[in-house]
């Protein structure tokens, strides 16, 4: 325990909104709270590190600056526990927010997999559809759920439905929720607590990765809890290659409105500057249905120039990335693929685009963000 730790009652101080340890001295190191926030925070109950202060009023993040064995160190802890693993996986980014190596943080403890902001995802889709989808891509990565569950955090759509899960599957269990950052992890455990206490937003949520940085433990009826874990960096993400304001540009945020587009062979779809689509051999004029945030730029133009007007444009017509972020946003990486049915080509944490049977087609995406191709879900 480190000395600067504000101790009250023989307890270390937690900011409810992170689970940092409070501290007063350092302004630069986690948990810092000034004096007279402390005081104030100590007699209403609720005391927040100045950086959840910021972020729940002002919307400013600070650099987390807890290492990623640290991250992992509380993880593995959970496989030394009894208890449920409710598993956030973000719906519209399954592969970014996929963890092939859970179990090795787990131990044999089951796994309950919930898919979150279904609220995106169009009304045509089958929820069934998305659940076989969920678990096949949870096996393929070594998970073996024994349940799937479809929310939304956001719009509290089947909370109730999956709080009766969690109990009949924690059989009198503490439940650890665990995730990658940005899966919408805080906000499903806020609503759950705002359901059962009345307290809104008790902890602290964020479109940036990297909000929670202890875990925090709420108390259920039985003396058991429900644990909320810091979320694990996954690098992959689309999250991490863009700041806030334009990251809203490319992540959805409200139910995605399909686009049509005709494309003849040797044409290219831009998605912003931060990923393409190029229909490289098929037949003329081919339907092709893009499922993305409905305010994304998509500009379509020859193949043939495309990597021109990509170099050229960056930054400016094809933005996001801003012309400061371009030097730093990884380079677009092809992934070719050729149908063999109706399908989807799936761009992780931006969207999809769904192509007929029989065509030639290229993904372009971030270094490391999964480009896939699965059968059309709709």
């Amino acid at each position: 325990m480190a000395n600067n730790e504000v101790i009250v009652d023989g307890e270390v101080v937690h900011c409810v909104g992170c689970g940092a340890a409070v501290q007063t001295t350092d302004k630069n190191a986690l948990g810092y709270t000034p004096e007279s926030a402390l005081k104030k925070g100590l007699e209403n109950g609720e005391v927040y590190c100045q950086r959840c202060f910021r972020l729940r009023h002002y919307n400013e993040i600070a650099p987390v600056s807890l290492s990623d064995d640290d991250f992992l160190k509380l993880l593995t802890s959970i496989s030394d526990t009894d208890s449920l693993i409710v598993y956030v996986v973000d719906i519209f980014d399954v592969n970014g927010s996929l963890i092939p190596g859970l179990h090795r943080f787990v131990g044999n403890n089951p796994v309950l997999l919930v898919g979150n902001k279904l609220d995106i995802l169009p009304k045509a889709l089958k929820h069934n559809k998305v659940k076989d989808w969920l678990r096949q891509q949870a096996n393929a990565a070594g998970i073996w759920p024994i349940g799937v569950e479809l929310i939304s955090a956001k719009t509290n759509f089947d909370i109730d439905h999956l709080l009766d899960q969690i109990e009949k599957y924690r059989q009198g269990k503490d439940v650890y929720v665990v995730g990658v950052t940005n899966v919408g992890k805080s906000t499903l455990i806020n609503s759950i607590v705002r359901q059962s206490t009345g307290i809104k937003e008790l902890i602290t949520t964020s479109r940036f990765p990297g909000t929670t940085l202890d875990r925090i433990d709420i108390p259920l009826n039985d003396g058991h809890n429900l644990v909320d874990t810091p979320g694990i960096i996954q690098p992959e993400q689309m999250a991490h290659h863009l700041s806030g304001k334009e990251l809203n540009l490319v992540t959805p945020q409200k139910t995605i409105k399909p686009k049509g587009y005709q494309l003849n062979p040797g044409q290219t779809l831009f998605f912003a500057g931060v990923a393409r689509f190029d229909y490289n051999s098929g037949d003329k004029r081919h339907g092709f249905t893009v499922y993305a945030e409905n305010n994304l730029f998509i500009h379509r133009t020859k193949l043939e120039n495309a990597d021109e007007f990509y170099a050229t444009h960056v930054g400016s017509f094809l933005a996001p990335p801003t012309e400061d972020q371009k030097a730093d946003f990884p380079a677009l990486e092809p992934h070719e693929f050729k149908s063999t049915e109706k399908s989807d080509l799936v761009i992780e944490g931006l969207g999809w685009v769904t192509i007929p049977e029989g065509v030639s087609v290229t993904g372009w995406a971030p270094k490391g963000v999964s480009v896939l191709m699965r059968p059309a879900m709709i």
